[in-house]
C-alpha cells in the first residue's frame, strides 16, 4: 500500500450546507479609485475563536555528523490527484499556541519525543495565502525545529497517524533540496510551496553567496 494506490473516482459540486472544511464569500469592496467591485473568494470553517492563523508548517532539522537533513513527506492530495512532497504540517487546535501545534503535528505525523525537540526560532511569522492569496484567506505559520539524533529516542521513530491519514515520511540533505525538487518535479510529484519557496531560497543563498 502506498499514496501511489489513491485515486479520485468522481468529482461533483458541493452544497453550501453540506461543506465541512471551507465556505464561499462574496465580498464587495472599493479599489483604490474608489470603484465598487466584487471578489469571490474561498474561506476554511477551522479556524479556532481568537486565533489569527489556520496551521502551521514545519521545517524541521535533523542534526547529523554528515550534514543537516530536512524532514519531508509524501502525500496524496484529492484536489490535485497527485502526490504532493511537503513539510509536516496542520492545523491549529482551539488553545494552542503555533508552537504547540507544531510539536503536536510533528510527534503525531513523524514520531519525535516532544522532549527532543529544541525550538531553533519559536516563530517564523510567515503568512500564506496557502497556494493562491486571491482565492483563498488560508494563512500559517513556519516553526523551525531541529531534532537531537544523539538522543536514543529518535532513532526508532513512529508516527502517531489517524485513520485517514497516508503519510510516508523521509529526510533528505538540506544542500540538495533544490536539485531534488526538480527530479520529483520530472517524476509526476507535485512540489508543496513551503518546500519549493525553501529551496528557491537556499538556491539563490548559494548563488549570491548571501
Amino acid at each position: 500500500m502506498s499514496a501511489k494506490d489513491a485515486k479520485v473516482l468522481k468529482t461533483e459540486p458541493l452544497k453550501e450546507e453540506q461543506a465541512k472544511w471551507t465556505k464561499l464569500i462574496l465580498t464587495t469592496y472599493t479599489d483604490p479609485l474608489g470603484k465598487e467591485r466584487t471578489w469571490e473568494h474561498a474561506e476554511r470553517r477551522t479556524r479556532p475563536q481568537g486565533s489569527d492563523i489556520d496551521g502551521v508548517g514545519i521545517v524541521a532539522i535533523l542534526e547529523k555528523p554528515t550534514g543537516p537533513e530536512i524532514v519531508l513527506q509524501k502525500q496524496y492530495r484529492p484536489p490535485l490527484d497527485k502526490i504532493v512532497i511537503e513539510v509536516p504540517a496542520g492545523l491549529v487546535d482551539a488553545g494552542e499556541s503555533a508552537e504547540q501545534a507544531a510539536v503536536r503535528e510533528l510527534k503525531e505525523e513523524t514520531g519525535p519525543p516532544v522532549d527532543c525537540i529544541v525550538f531553533l526560532i519559536d516563530f517564523l511569522c510567515c503568512f500564506w495565502g496557502e497556494i493562491d492569496p486571491g482565492f483563498c484567506n488560508t494563512n500559517l505559520k513556519m516553526i523551525h525545529v531541529t531534532i537531537d539524533m544523539d538522543d536514543s529516542r529518535n532513532q526508532d521513530l513512529k508516527p502517531e497517524l489517524e485513520e485517514n491519514e497516508f503519510i510516508e515520511v523521509f529526510t533528505l540533505p538540506l544542500k540538495g533540496l533544490w536539485e531534488a525538487c526538480g527530479k520529483w518535479e520530472k517524476e509526476g510529484y507535485v512540489i508543496d510551496a513551503r518546500v519549493g519557496t525553501l529551496a528557491e531560497g537556499i538556491e539563490i543563498a548559494r548563488q549570491w553567496k548571501l
